[in-house]
């Protein structure tokens, strides 16, 4: 028989064990986070009809979509949380309490060409607050909040929230005349960190734009400072537009609750480039990157929209919601040396390794480790002493109980230490204290170390 290599897709992430754990500890801790600030699971089908998945249709999806038939039906996998969401919302209205407040973790599918630190198959940890007609602007204030939470639980410090309002930018545009081509120069601005600002103003200009009109955008999105500011500088255009006045008024209170949020203002900016390249934002816009690897880009980004299914239902579904790329960014931290080695990652916490033929007393104090909340396993492999030990040692065991004839008799066991080599002769019961006590000390570390 003739063997077929092994070998893993491009574009699809496969982890070692360890790392996996490290992965999933990660998913926890987001998962703990959205559930802290009152969101509900949810969880959608990978495949669905091609027709959901693509009512909106055309431009990259349709392009980067993996479709297959089955039958007579035309299936997709899905490439995002979003439009699930949207068909979800649409199909059980009826049943929900609005706002709806989910959040969804999820690999989802693009057929785009494979890249480092790009993926076909990859994560996705989605929060959306869903309104029925209308959405308080308090929720797009929450929102930095909760990004804020998320990467500081996952032992992020340096990064920066950069927020804007698709309103004001709208709102500029149509007091310089260019309504008809302002969603063309938002896509153009939102570049403005890849090229600088020469090119985005050559690019404007290439557009259509007078090289005054570019000159006078350039000279708007770059206001800066702190958010008070950036906020002060703004009001010079309040009563000019009222679009733009409303979007400088959502903005403020924005900013206002921040502080009530728990964000402090050196993890958020005002930053009047962002933009988002998609139309579908219509208010608060939000891009999280990392202040060290600024060239990795946004870490989290998302955004208000005025209609989330209006593909599925005539009913008017306004929401706010922002995605981590969670396998981009675990790729890129374990790249870059931020993954917390010190953490437990073995599957086991004490492996218990039996010196006798008969098992019962091994097996007793492994259910006993168990019943304390620590992780146990009973090696029973008839292997040399070495092998056993070596088990441990490439697992990253923390502790070896050993359990022989004398320590049997003597109603003891005898615990190592792996990391320091110290034995100590325990009573069952003082082995599972001891045993917990350090690993508690031990589990107090989060998924990222950043670094001196």
């Amino acid at each position: 028989m003739e063997r077929i290599k092994p070998r893993t897709l491009s574009g699809f992430m496969e982890l070692l064990p360890a790392r996996q754990t490290q992965f999933e500890r990660m998913l926890e801790t987001l998962r703990t986070t959205y559930a802290l600030y009152g969101f509900t699971p949810l969880d959608t089908p990978v495949i669905e009809s091609a027709e959901i998945l693509l009512a909106k249709g055309g431009g990259e999806t349709e392009k980067q979509i993996y479709r297959f038939t089955k039958g007579d039906s035309d299936l997709a996998l899905r490439f995002d949380l979003t439009v699930p969401l949207a068909k979800y919302v649409a199909l059980h209205y009826g049943d929900l309490a609005f706002p709806f407040r989910r959040y969804q973790i999820g690999k989802v599918y693009r057929g785009e060409r494979a890249q480092r630190g790009r993926f076909r198959e990859f994560y996705q940890c989605d929060i959306d607050v869903i309104g029925d007609g209308k959405l308080d602007v308090s929720n797009e204030a929450e929102i930095p909040a909760i990004i804020y939470q998320a990467f500081t639980s996952l032992g992020l410090e340096r990064f920066k929230i950069r927020v804007n309002n698709r309103k004001i930018l709208t709102g500029f545009y149509e007091m310089q005349g260019l309504s008809a081509q302002s969603g063309e120069i938002m896509r153009t601005v939102d570049k403005l960190d890849k090229i600088g600002p020469e090119k985005v103003q050559a690019l404007l200009v290439e557009q259509g734009i007078s090289q005054a009109a570019a000159q006078e955008i350039l000279r708007f999105i770059a206001i800066t400072g702190s958010n008070a500011q950036v906020l002060a500088a703004l009001e010079a255009y309040r009563g000019r537009n009222q679009v733009f006045d409303q979007g400088l008024e959502e903005l403020g209170l924005v900013v206002k609750y921040l502080a009530s949020f728990g964000v402090p203002e050196d993890h958020f900016a005002v930053d009047l480039t962002i933009a988002r390249g998609l139309d579908y934002y219509t208010g608060t816009v939000y891009e999280t990157v990392m202040l060290d690897h600024p060239e990795i880009g946004s870490i989290c980004s998302g955004g208000r929209y005025d209609n989330l299914a209006e593909y599925y239902t005539d009913k008017k579904l306004p929401g706010v919601g922002i995605s981590i790329g969670l396998t981009r960014l675990f790729y890129v931290l374990g790249e870059q040396g931020y993954l917390n080695d010190g953490l437990v990652t073995s599957p086991a916490d004490v492996l218990v390794l039996p010196m006798t033929e008969d098992l019962t007393a091994a097996i007793s104090f492994a259910t006993q480790l168990r019943q304390g909340g620590v992780r146990a396993q009973v090696y029973g492999e008839q292997k040399k002493f070495k092998g056993k030990m070596s088990y441990a040692d490439k697992l990253g065991i923390p502790y070896v109980a050993f359990l022989g004839e004398d320590e049997i008799a003597q109603g003891v066991v005898k615990i190592k230490d792996m990391a320091t080599g110290e034995q100590h002769t325990l009573s069952p019961a003082q082995a599972v204290d001891t045993v917990a006590a350090a690993l508690a000390q031990r589990a107090q570390g989060k998924p990222i170390r950043e670094k001196d």
